[in-house]
């Protein structure tokens, strides 16, 4: 193995799978991101890479170094649910990645890409990743739909990679997302609260067939996310029974939970009472506001992965120690 590019490299995904990447032996990594940041740079400390490159560099080294890149994760993205200028989504999201489809296309080099659980929108179109269902799906922001275009442009695409494979990552918690501010998963916002207050504020439900907090997503702890990214470069790398081609599949745990079994963890771990309070949906999401998420992962299971995923209870008790030691 030569290099492995990491796009996106000190966000929060980005950052858990350098880490990953490194545990598993694998150093000499170029990580792409802007690096203005220096709250997401300290994601960084302490990891093993060959270089840093500027996102708007990144391009022109790559056609001028393909041969030195054996593999490309592309998780880099502009992932606020609440950017609503598409012009700004469509330059990071969807251009940036059709330049380096091309790019991976030409010099034959496989790509890993983050798409997302938000194409679905409020999954009236169910949550499979089956590819004849993608086309009729209604993302229900910008980001969402610029993530969903890009999909479409890929399975248009009869040049392809030599492997190739779309992420739709689902509710992804986890170390290494301070950075993310209001964007950052329920967890960290719930823990903040709690340790601030001593409760928690949760959604109150308007359907009827959903109590107050019993709303359903599919959270999935980033350590899964990680491995799963892992669980493709080995397969492109096994040369005799390894995958080929390209899919794009589903990042969840195909398990749905509610907002109270997310935050129960969280009070367990700090020894404190659980404390609930209901508020009210904002008005400008009420619409938009999705009861249930669960990701068909039966895709990715037929293709040979077979670890098993991090409980909730496990994974959220995990993170809470971390946050403890920052």
């Amino acid at each position: 193995m030569k290099n492995i590019v990491v796009t996106g490299a000190a966000g929060f995904i980005g950052c858990n799978l350098v880490k990953k990447l490194n545990q598993q032996g694998f150093e000499q990594l170029i990580l792409v991101d802007k690096f203005d940041n220096p709250l997401k740079n300290k994601n960084l400390e302490g990891t093993q890479f060959n270089e840093q490159i500027d996102r708007d560099q990144f391009m022109d080294w790559l056609t001028e170094n393909s041969g030195e890149v054996d593999f490309v994760f592309h998780l880099g993205a502009r992932t606020d649910t609440a950017e609503f200028n598409f012009r700004v989504l469509d330059s990071l999201n969807l251009s940036y990645s059709k330049s380096l489809w091309e790019v991976c296309t030409v010099k034959q080099i496989p790509l890993v890409y983050a798409s997302s659980a938000a194409t679905y929108g409020l999954g009236e179109k169910g949550f499979s990743d089956d590819l004849a269902l993608i086309k009729n799906l209604k993302p229900l922001n910008p980001y969402g739909l610029s993530k969903h275009l890009f999909d479409l442009f890929v399975l248009e695409q009869k040049a392809t990679p030599p492997m190739w494979a779309g992420l739709k990552f689902f509710n992804v918690y986890g170390p290494h997302e301070f950075h993310k501010n209001r964007m950052a998963s329920v967890v960290l916002h719930a823990y903040k609260q709690i340790k601030e207050t001593g409760k928690v504020k949760l959604f109150k439900s308007n359907r009827a067939e959903y109590r107050d907090g019993e709303q359903l997503r599919d959270f999935i702890y980033v350590d899964d996310v990680t491995d799963i990214c892992l669980f493709f470069l080995k397969q492109f790398e096994d040369e005799t029974g390894g995958i080929r081609g390209g899919d794009i599949y589903n990042v969840g745990t195909g398990k749905a939970r509610t907002f109270n079994d997310l935050v129960a963890p969280i009070f367990t771990s700090l020894n404190l009472p659980t404390q609930i309070e209901y508020i009210p949906i904002p008005k400008d999401i009420e619409d938009k506001y999705q009861y249930f998420t669960e990701a068909k992962m039966d895709k990715l299971f037929t293709k040979g992965y077979q670890k098993p995923f991090i409980s909730i209870e496990n994974g959220v008790q995990n993170y809470v120690e971390f946050l403890e030691t920052q």
